[in-house]
């Protein structure tokens, strides 16, 4: 028989599902740390864009199943840390940034 005209199996479903799904993982871990930097970035500059971002972010990866949703969680902790943190700087001294003086 060729190759050609040997009859499927349908163990290459199987090995595209197992791909998939790696794939997706390996997206949703990327993105948990991903969101992960963005928030401790965010701590020091740029709160108001990276926060958010970092939240939203953290939620995806939580959304994919990350292999350690941890990352995702803390991700999304950091994002609304660095939002808390603008509006104490925005309260305290009407500044949208850090200021040392």
């Amino acid at each position: 028989m060729s190759p050609r005209t040997e009859p499927r199996t349908g163990t290459g479903t199987r090995t595209r599902a197992r791909t998939r799904t790696r794939t997706r993982t390996r997206d949703a871990d990327a993105m948990a740390v991903t969101a992960f930097v963005l928030g401790l970035v965010g701590l020091l500059v740029m709160n108001l864009l990276l926060g958010p971002v970092a939240v939203v972010l953290g939620a995806l990866a939580l959304y994919r199943r990350p292999t350690r949703p941890g990352r995702a969680r803390l991700a999304i902790a950091l994002g609304i840390t660095d939002v808390l943190v603008l509006v104490c700087l925005v309260t305290a001294d009407g500044t949208w940034s850090w200021s040392l003086t």
